[in-house]
């Protein structure tokens, strides 16, 4: 019988012998009990109405896609078994958490307050999201990314999270490409890119005549997650 090590050997080598197939995720079921409020919601948030589909009274699907973003969400009657409202923890990546919230608030949809979690709160009374059950208000103070949230839900009470990401852990995305997946995440990162080089200007103590190239470097830094210009 072949041990371990020959069946890894085995299982690399059949690997390397097989192309790669890009797998795409595109769709995330949400199950609702009234597809025509679930509508109205999601067009209330602002996101794209992709289709709607009926086939007598008995199915109806209908897919909504968030802004910027390359996954959609499917919902509407007999799509799913599963129980209406216990899609939890879906996540909204935003490059500002702050104008994300405003926006939904502009748009009439409750939403919590921004907050951040207290390190180590793993257990505790607060709904649960990626860092524990324990929330405390307001942004994180270093304004790490991926560590200041806020909470919203569905009329069936389908529970999403904004999540603020600015910089990328190394490994989350091809360091020798940079793409933004609208104008508003491309203008928040010249954002924080112009007060970086201020603090830049601020230690060189003159004026940096190369700033667009600096900016890109920063920018390009920021979102393959490596080591930030100084």
């Amino acid at each position: 019988m072949a041990n371990l090590k020959d069946e890894i050997r085995s299982n690399d080598a059949r690997d390397a012998s097989v192309a790669r197939v890009d797998m795409k995720l595109e769709i995330v079921i949400i199950p609702v009990s009234d597809a025509d409020r679930s509508k109205e919601f999601y067009t209330k948030l602002g996101w794209r109405l992709d289709a709607d589909f009926a086939s007598g009274n008995d199915f109806r699907v209908m897919q909504f896609t968030p802004p910027g973003s390359g996954c959609s969400v499917i919902f509407g009657k007999n799509v799913t078994a599963a129980a209406p409202g216990s899609a939890q923890g879906l996540y909204l990546i935003v490059s500002d958490i702050k104008a994300a919230r405003a926006e939904l608030l502009a748009r009439g949809v409750e939403i919590s307050e921004v907050f951040h979690e207290p390190g180590g709160g793993y257990v505790g009374a607060d709904e649960p999201y990626l860092f524990g059950r324990l929330r405390v208000s307001g942004a994180d103070p270093e304004h790490r990314s991926y560590r200041s949230f806020a909470s919203f839900s569905d009329p069936d009470g389908n529970g999403w999270l904004f999540q603020e990401v600015t910089t990328r852990l190394p490994g989350r995305i091809d360091a020798t490409e940079t793409a933004f997946a609208s104008t508003t995440d491309l203008a928040s990162a010249f954002r924080r890119a112009e007060a970086a080089h201020g603090e830049h200007e601020k230690r060189t103590g003159q004026r940096d005549a190369n700033w667009p190239d600096w900016y890109a470097a920063y920018m390009v830094a920021e979102q393959a997650g490596t080591d930030l210009p100084q």
